[in-house]
């Protein structure tokens, strides 16, 4: 634990202190500048970083860059590409698709209304940069240039040079190094900073408690565990939308519209594996609009992938340790609960399998949490939200964490295993986010890890849990006892 002089310290200069490098201070009134252009936060932090100097942002001259090199949403850039003898560098993101049929790789820019027949991938370019050109989205400097048609092809743009958007090389024991540096009061705030949020918020439903803290934290699971489903239901305006879209390169969202089996899993016709084999996690948001083409196919496929992490489509086989978050609306009554015993009767058929919820690890209450308003925005310093977004991917693949999880809990032995997979992944999660210095069980107060860490998880999959036995009579709303281990506790 830090001492009491360090605890002392007041958290935007702690941060300071140590992540000097690492941290930004975030200020509404700054980002004002990315108005009209669509940005993620980690693209957003990184340009106030670069124009900052000394605490002082040059607005001035970070608005010139972002004028000369990203380009508006409906900007001229098609037509400048046409009529330009010279390549065009912008920065933008992109959606790279390899096509295995015809031995290319094409890409789209969608903001910019290029579309993926229109756009060609150089065969030229060096092999380091084709390396970092993976399936899906892309950020980073683009050079291109047009193509006219000719007697045997049509026009196209190519994509002649790229530089990767990798402004961190993250080194991950300084972190977990400066972690030990704060208290665990520290690091949640800290945390929810990064979220960029204000942990300090107030309002006449009284203070951001622990428990909504916690709750708001749980957003940021499927960030950091493999494999991890979850859903939250939250009224609109709550900012679950927000936080998937913006904090992370590794994520990708699908709001409404029809979902098919070739573009989450595998498409059998042109052999090029779907959304789930690129991404850390895939949030489907508004899934009270989604419509599913062939239903019954899809959902045999997500049972199939939420059970095991294995995908089966025809006679293709592959595995993914992707995630899923489930995001949707709820109706309240007037004391904020939700309307209905059965959360989920409003939404598709497709969400009323007892067989698909019950692969859902856990459950994240929205309606506990803040509708956002100006002043729930973060005015401090927290991680910058590229090196953050960085730090949660590499800690997907850290397994200690799931062996002091283990190391630490008593199961019993008539435990459902579905439940008790759900917490063990679930605690894995929080000790990631929350302890992530942490090597063994006896690294944390038993005190802490039961109030931090076990009834958190086990709050998240109770939910789960009494919604099955209001949706099939079959299944017992009862979790299992899955306490600390008794000479943990005592030593």
């Amino acid at each position: 634990m830090p001492s009491s002089q360090q605890i002392a310290i007041p958290l935007d200069e702690k941060i300071q202190q140590y992540f000097p490098l690492e941290s930004v201070y975030k200020d509404p009134e700054a980002y004002t500048v990315f108005t009209g252009r669509n940005l993620p936060s980690f693209v957003k932090d990184w340009l106030i970083k670069c124009f900052s100097e000394y605490g002082t942002f040059d607005k001035e001259a970070c608005l010139a860059f972002i004028e000369e090199k990203v380009p508006r949403k409906g900007s001229n850039l098609r037509r400048r590409l046409l009529h330009s003898r010279q390549p065009l560098q912008i920065f933008s993101r992109l959606i790279i698709s390899t096509d295995l049929l015809n031995g290319k790789m094409s890409f789209s820019i969608p903001d910019l209304g290029i579309g993926k027949k229109e756009g060609i991938v150089s065969q030229s370019m060096a092999e380091h940069k084709i390396q970092h050109l993976h399936e899906g989205e892309v950020w980073g400097i683009l050079t291109l240039s047009y193509i006219p048609p000719s007697l045997t092809k049509n026009g196209y743009v190519e994509l002649t040079d790229f530089k990767p958007f990798e402004p961190y090389q993250v080194n991950l024991d300084y972190f977990l190094a400066a972690r030990s540096k704060f208290s665990i009061l520290e690091w949640i705030d800290l945390l929810i900073r990064s979220m960029e949020t204000n942990p300090d918020y107030t309002s006449g439903k009284g203070n951001f408690s622990l428990n909504k803290k916690l709750t708001y934290l749980s957003r940021l699971l499927v960030y950091v565990e493999p494999n991890l489903n979850m859903i939250e239901l939250a009224p609109k305006g709550t900012g679950k939308s927000y936080v998937f879209n913006n904090l992370s390169k590794y994520s990708w969202t699908v709001s409404g519209g029809i979902v098919t089996r070739a573009g989450i899993f595998y498409n059998l016709n042109t052999r090029s594996p779907g959304i789930i084999h690129h991404y850390d996690f895939l949030a489907l948001d508004e899934i009270e609009t989604l419509r599913f083409a062939s239903e019954e196919d899809i959902l045999g496929a997500f049972k199939n992938y939420l059970e095991n992490g294995k995908i089966v489509v025809g006679h293709y086989q592959n595995i993914s340790d992707c995630g899923l978050m489930l995001l949707g609306n709820i109706a309240l009554n007037s004391r904020f609960q939700p309307k209905h015993r059965e959360f989920f009767r409003h939404l598709p058929s497709f969400f009323q399998s007892s067989a698909l919820i019950d692969r859902i690890h856990g459950f994240i209450p929205g309606w506990i949490l803040y509708r956002f308003t100006e002043d729930l925005k973060l005015r401090g310093y927290a991680l910058n939200s590229e090196y953050f977004a960085e730090i949660m991917h590499m800690l997907r693949f850290e397994s200690v964490y799931s062996e002091i999880v283990k190391e630490a809990l008593q199961i019993p032995k008539n435990a459902d295993t579905r439940d008790t997979k759900a917490v063990l992944k679930i605690c894995s999660a929080y000790l990631k986010l929350l302890y992530p210095h942490a090597q063994k069980a006896a690294d944390i107060p038993a005190q802490e890890f039961e109030a931090y860490i076990l009834t958190p998880a086990l709050r998240c999959r109770a939910i789960i849990r009494q919604q099955l036995a209001e949706m099939d009579s079959e299944y017992s709303p009862f979790m299992p006892e899955i306490r600390l281990k008794r000479r943990w506790l005592g030593a």
